[in-house]
């Protein structure tokens, strides 16, 4: 069933297009950033066996697996994202698996789920691209059942994530002069402000907001992969992707800034900052 509706037609395209490609590409790698971040997020559910649960842009699936396994026996996964390529990984990615999962390709702002209900809703870095999140989170909110609750996680700010932004001041006297970012527009920061974050929770009809900060070193790559990871996604890989001729020029840079993390293992890990909130249905 597919449920994409005209408010997030430019995640649609972009999801579906480059970004999909990329993130199938590199999966594992961007499993490797997140895992952790995730699970934190996880937790704080507190999840039972036999509960439903919807995954809200669960993308490749790995994070709909473990909300599974978190529900077994007798529970149930609905996991929903926008892109299609993503989702035909998370399809493969399950088979055989003996759990209960199951992929939609769905607009979380609009789709009505197929009139399912849930005992909890979760997101890892899916929620931070709604054009309209306080009608998306309504929505959201309308799949719960009474006294549902739903946890996510999303970045903090862009000064406190060196694991984003570190690759990117790094080259930047390398590259053109980029635009002031729109803090409120859809993308990775979009929910830096926690007071935002609980202002549209709770108009869209949330309550017990709660919204904590976690701190994590993660990564745990080659040097070889952080330098692949950073000039494919992130800000630096969005620059990048506009000016294609310019990635020869920067690696040396972002070569050496990576350096800088690499652990005594071998092994590169940048620092994270993010915010797991909380909520629930009334």
């Amino acid at each position: 069933m597919t449920d994409t509706a005209a408010p997030n037609a430019a995640q649609d395209e972009y999801w579906n297009g480059r970004a999909g490609e990329t993130w199938v590409e590199l999966g594992r790698l961007l499993d490797m950033q997140l895992l952790a971040l995730g699970r934190r997020a996880q937790a704080a559910l507190d999840l039972q066996p036999g509960e439903r649960v919807l995954d809200i842009g669960c993308g490749a699936g790995q994070t709909s697996l473990d909300l599974a396994r978190a529900v077994s026996p007798g529970g149930a996964v609905l996991g929903v994202d926008i892109s299609r390529t993503l989702l035909e990984v998370a399809e493969r990615r399950a088979e055989g698996q003996g759990l209960n999962v199951r992929f939609q390709a769905a607009d979380a702002q609009t789709a009505d789920f197929g009139g399912e209900r849930f005992d909890a809703a979760f997101s890892r870095f899916g929620v931070m691209f709604f054009e309209g999140p306080e009608a998306a989170f309504a929505n959201i909110l309308k799949a719960l059942n009474p006294a549902g609750r739903i946890a996510f996680v999303c970045w903090r700010s862009p000064a406190e994530n060196p694991l984003l932004t570190g690759p990117l001041k790094a080259a930047e006297h390398l590259l053109p002069p980029q635009p002031p970012a729109d803090p409120l527009a859809p993308g990775p920061f979009a929910f830096a402000d926690p007071e935002r974050v609980r202002r549209i929770l709770g108009k869209a009809g949330f309550g017990e907001v709660a919204i904590r900060p976690f701190d994590a070193q993660v990564g745990g790559w080659t040097h070889e992969e952080a330098v692949i990871i950073a000039q494919r996604v992130g800000p630096l890989g969005a620059v990048l992707r506009e000016n294609p001729d310019l990635r020869p020029k920067v690696l040396d840079a972002v070569a050496a800034e990576l350096q800088r993390h690499v652990a005594a293992d071998g092994k590169v890990r940048m620092d994270a900052a993010v915010w797991v909130a909380t909520a629930t249905a009334p």
